[in-house]
C-alpha cells in the first residue's frame, strides 16, 4: 500500500477516535445539564401546585401567625435584616456582579 494512504488512513483512523470521544464528554455533559433542567420543571410544577392553593397556603400562615406568633416575629426580624443588609451591599457590590457576568460571558 502507498505510505501517503497509509498515513492518510491512520490519520483518519485517529480524527474518528478523537470524534468518538469527544461525543461521550458531549453527551456526558448534556446528562448533567438534563438532570439540572429536570430539577427546574419540578420545582416549577411545585411552585404552580402552590399558586392554586392560595387559600390554603393563606389559612397555615394565618394559623401559624396565631399559634406561633413568637417564631413569626422571629423569622419576620431575619428576614427583615436580611433584606436590609441585601440592600446595604447589593449596591456596593454591583461593579463585583457586573465584573462577574462580563467574565462569564
Amino acid at each position: 500500500m502507498n505510505p501517503r494512504l497509509l498515513e492518510l488512513a491512520l490519520k483518519k483512523q485517529r480524527l474518528q477516535f478523537d470524534a468518538e470521544r469527544q461525543r461521550e464528554t458531549l453527551v456526558a455533559g448534556l446528562e448533567r445539564i438534563e438532570s439540572v433542567l429536570d430539577a427546574v420543571d419540578r420545582a416549577r410544577d411545585r411552585a404552580q401546585g402552590l399558586r392554586e392553593h392560595v387559600p390554603l397556603l393563606s389559612a397555615v400562615a394565618f394559623a401559624v401567625v396565631l399559634l406561633r406568633p413568637r417564631l413569626v416575629l422571629r423569622v419576620a426580624r431575619r428576614a427583615w435584616f436580611g433584606w436590609m443588609l441585601y440592600r446595604k451591599l447589593g449596591r456596593g457590590l454591583d461593579p463585583l456582579i457586573g465584573f462577574l457576568r462580563r467574565f462569564a460571558s
